[in-house]
């Protein structure tokens, strides 16, 4: 029996007193169809497709189009996590959703997925840590799994962050996408999963890179107000958060590795959140690694946030870049300041049986009628306002008949 190790930089959620582990067994990502390119923003703000791609190595970018939420893509990317998983959603535990963007302050994000899916068994609540945020989200189920409180649970990264771009500042609207990826971590006596984690956060950079909602000083005419940030409208100090992501990056992956006792170079793949090309090649310079060690797809889709780490992990699967028993990285880094790494040995438990068509079929037939069931709430409960809004005056009115009835007047 292995004790879990702690320490001040992170923890090793790997083996516990149960004996439990949490992997990653269903992936899955869902962009808009919608591509807007470099080009395409030319028209837009001042900027060209050579100053962008030499700057960042952004090509191009998702939008969202009108009938697209934050919601709806993180329902498209969980579900396919459930086929891959071939897991029913009666089956989650809980369902965190890491975003910047979510749907509402509250309902949560996640809770509406949840309705949408029809998980009706799972807990659901977003999870606040940019782009960070995903990495946090799978180490908080991965510890709640090996914790034996729950069997399976369902993390997303969703966004759509170009909904609170400032397009008049090419310093930022240049940079960002929409997107969700979706994982499914499932508990198993079998070694491997989710080995280490490592969670920081600097509040003291918190001006440096942030979105102002309500209720921020920051928004207000006050004396401490003199950012003048726009409310609703991401800012971003470009050149510090650089500065932070390369130090995070070079000092966070070994701190995880040595947690989990993996040396460097039996990590096969590094998948770190897509921010900029130029930070990915200079923490590479500084963990004296050749840069291809990262995934890197920043090219085709931006900076999508929380989504970044997991669409990215899909498609790393996709092209053959992880295989069993490899061990793997992630590492996030965003507002707050905060950031995180993980290590994390790829070994999907075998299935008995392979997913299929009929099961497909069936969790298919459970979105349809989860959907119909919402909206059958909904339906109910506007009705009953209707009804409210005309019953209390008819009431009084056969309150008072009745009176007059059993106490006729002389």
């Amino acid at each position: 029996m292995v004790t879990p190790k702690h320490s001040s930089n992170g923890t090793r959620p790997g083996a516990s007193a149960t004996g439990i582990y949490a992997h990653i067994v269903g992936w899955g990502m869902a962009v808009p169809d919608k591509v807007l390119s470099n080009e395409d923003l030319a028209a837009i703000v001042e900027t060209t497709d050579e100053w962008i791609m030499s700057r960042t190595g952004i090509k191009e970018r998702r939008i969202a189009s009108e009938r697209e939420t934050t919601a709806t893509l993180g329902l498209r990317a969980a579900q396919k996590a459930l086929d891959v998983a071939d897991i029913f959603p009666a089956e989650l535990d809980l369902i965190v959703c890491a975003t910047s963007t979510p749907e509402y302050i509250f309902p949560s994000t996640a809770s509406l997925i949840q309705s949408w899916l029809g998980a009706s068994h799972a807990g659901a609540f977003d999870l606040s840590a940019a782009c960070s945020g995903f990495v946090y989200g799978v180490n908080m189920a991965a510890q709640a799994i090996r914790s034996g409180s729950i069997q399976t649970a369902l993390v997303l990264g969703a966004e759509t962050m170009t909904r609170v771009m400032d397009w008049t500042d090419r310093a930022t609207c240049i940079l960002f996408g929409d997107g969700a990826g979706a994982v499914v971590l499932q508990a198993s006596e079998i070694e491997g999963g989710v080995l280490s984690a490592v969670l920081r956060s600097d509040g003291g950079g918190c001006d440096l890179l942030g979105i102002p909602s309500v209720g921020s000083v920051d928004t207000q005419s006050a004396p401490l107000h003199s950012l003048e940030h726009k409310l609703g409208k991401m800012h971003m100090a470009g050149g510090e958060v650089f500065k932070f992501a390369t130090r995070v990056i070079s000092e966070s992956i070994p701190q995880a590795l040595e947690m989990a006792g993996v040396p460097m170079e039996d990590v096969k793949l590094i998948i770190p959140h897509q921010a900029n090309a130029r930070i990915l090649q200079s923490a590479a310079r500084a963990l004296k690694i050749d840069d291809t060690l990262f995934m890197s797809n920043i090219e085709r889709y931006g900076n999508t946030s929380a989504a970044s780490i997991p669409i990215a992990l899909c498609e790393a699967v996709e092209q053959g870049r992880v295989q069993p028993h490899d061990h793997i990285a992630f590492v996030g880094f965003g507002g707050g300041l905060t950031w995180a790494a993980m290590v994390v040995e790829w070994g999907v438990p075998e299935q008995a049986e392979r997913p299929t068509r009929f099961t497909r079929q069936r969790r298919q037939l459970g979105y349809t009628v989860a959907d119909w069931r919402m909206r059958m709430l909904r339906t109910s409960r506007h009705l009953n306002e209707t009804v409210q809004r005309v019953r209390p005056k008819r009431g009084k009115m056969d309150r008072l008949r009745r009176k007059v009835e059993r106490h006729p007047f002389d």
